[in-house]
């Protein structure tokens, strides 16, 4: 019986592994590196803990729920401290909490008396036509005006895609958002009204869902997935052609510097899509998936450092700080990570990690480790008023980061349909579709999973559609 060949081991390619496996249906998973986890990988030294790319989960469905779990690592999950609920932005040099009332919404200095008269007008501004596809800034400043797009949407657009609102697209970044004008006319009519359907589909929306991570940081989850898998994952096997075949495909990986080739009933690519255009395809109809290589990933460097708790005059009493382009910084923003999780930092020590690069300083990422720390540091002295030198420092570099959604992104999501439309038996997943969060990948290697589960079993012959048991380790 063959098995279904999964193409990466980041979390949407685990994800897939593991439910297909709790069906008892048959898995490879093929990892080009030495280790599974892909962006997720947790470094704990001298007392500090570093994230060296997402820092947190949001807990947007369902599905994310039922993975931690059926993994069985519920009782190492940890909420964020109650106290780091602030969010800032900084504006004029210095950091401002964002309003977390009405009330303080009406009386904070962040923004303008003129910018908050402008955002109750918001219910009374049409709606675009249902064919234009607009920008985040564009819709931004058509909706509630330049002031909220500067202070408000720039900096959160920083910290999520580490891109830039006048070049993502609002309908394919934030679809969601697109959609509530759609429907409602309005988004904070939208807001109201949605909550019901939200609630009918048992989701929650971004801002009101749960944010968590695990007592040693999210890389508790990847291993506890890869130990489940185990024999299940083949490491250092990059993939460097697929073959169509009459009852299957062909994998063709490298392994120790020799090709082999393997039968697979189906084949669910969770890799960064930027690859795909470097692996050939053989298949029966003609496909081309070099425009795939357009898709811009830039840059982004984390940069976690450790100070003695005094030598750090903010108050740390949030969850972090983001930063508007306008405000000419050069870091993106910075997570408070150990007032946001306990024991990432030692007694009477903090954690912070900050961000460079992303589309609006591509190069400074691509800097070397001792000057992004400088780079850092001097933005951090002045933002939050670090004194002395760091005693801990973890730097990560992805010079492929994060998607960008940009505006034209639908050309290459019909290209994706199409892959799967042509190649009967080839699947694609990960953050390159339906969203780049933690969240929206495990959801999207949930639901591969369910797609390449009803391939196989319309493959299978009539008397073999009761699947014998034979992994009864992943579904312990």
């Amino acid at each position: 019986m063959k098995s279904l060949a999964i193409i990466g081991g980041g979390i949407t390619g685990l994800t897939a592994a593991f439910r297909l496996g709790r069906k008892n249906i048959p898995v490879t998973l093929y990892e080009a590196g030495p280790r599974v986890g892909g962006v997720i990988a947790t470094e704990r030294r001298d007392g500090y803990l570093a994230e060296s790319g997402p820092n947190s989960i949001l807990e947007t469905s369902p599905l994310i729920t039922s993975l931690v779990r059926d993994l069985g690592v519920e009782e190492r999950r940890l909420n964020p401290a109650p106290e780091a609920k602030k969010r800032y932005v900084v504006r004029n040099g210095r950091p401002i909490a964002l309003p977390q009332s009405p009330l303080g919404f009406f009386t904070t200095p962040l923004f303008s008396i003129g910018a908050k008269l402008r955002l109750l007008a918001e219910p009374f501004v049409r709606r675009a036509p249902e064919g234009r596809e607009e920008t985040i800034a564009e819709f931004v400043t058509r909706r509630i005006g330049n002031e909220f797009l500067d202070y408000a949407i720039n900096p959160f657009v920083a910290g999520v895609y580490a891109g830039n609102p006048a070049r993502l697209s609002v309908r394919h970044a934030f679809p969601k958002l697109y959609a509530l004008e759609q429907k409602y006319g309005s988004l904070i009519l939208g807001q109201f009204l949605g909550a019901r359907e939200r609630r009918r589909r048992a989701e929650v929306s971004k801002q009101a869902a749960k944010m968590f991570s695990f007592d040693d940081g999210l890389q508790v989850l990847t291993d506890t997935l890869s130990g489940r898998l185990a024999d299940r994952i083949r490491f250092s096997t990059p993939v460097v052609r697929f073959q169509q075949t009459r009852d299957g495909w062909k994998v063709t990986l490298k392994r120790e510097g020799r090709e082999e080739t393997h039968d697979h009933a189906a084949v669910i690519f969770t890799a960064p899509v930027h690859r795909l255009p470097e692996v050939q395809l053989q298949s029966e109809r003609y496909l081309n998936w070099a425009p795939l290589s357009q898709i811009n990933y830039p840059p982004v460097a984390s940069v976690a450092l450790g100070f003695r708790r005094g030598e750090v005059a903010h108050p740390l009493d949030g969850f972090g700080v983001l930063i508007p382009e306008k405000e000419r910084f050069n870091i993106l923003g910075t997570l408070f990570s150990s007032s946001l999780f306990p024991n990432r930092a030692p007694a009477g020590h903090v954690t912070l990690t900050s961000f460079l690069g992303g589309t609006r300083h591509p190069e400074l990422a691509l800097r070397g480790a001792e000057e992004l720390v400088q780079i850092t540091l001097q933005d951090l002295r002045v933002l939050l008023g670090v004194t002395g030198q760091p005693t801990f420092q973890h730097i990560a570099l992805f010079p492929k980061a994060i998607p960008q959604y940009e505006v034209g992104y639908g050309r290459f999501e019909e290209l994706m349909r199409e892959v799967e439309e042509k190649a009967p038996g080839f699947f694609l997943a990960g953050n390159y579709r339906r969203g780049i969060s933690m969240g929206d990948s495990i959801v999207s290697g949930h639901h591969v999973a369910e797609s390449a589960e009803r391939h196989w079993t319309a493959a299978l012959p009539k008397e073999a559609i009761r699947v014998p048991k034979f992994s009864a380790e992943l579904a312990a």
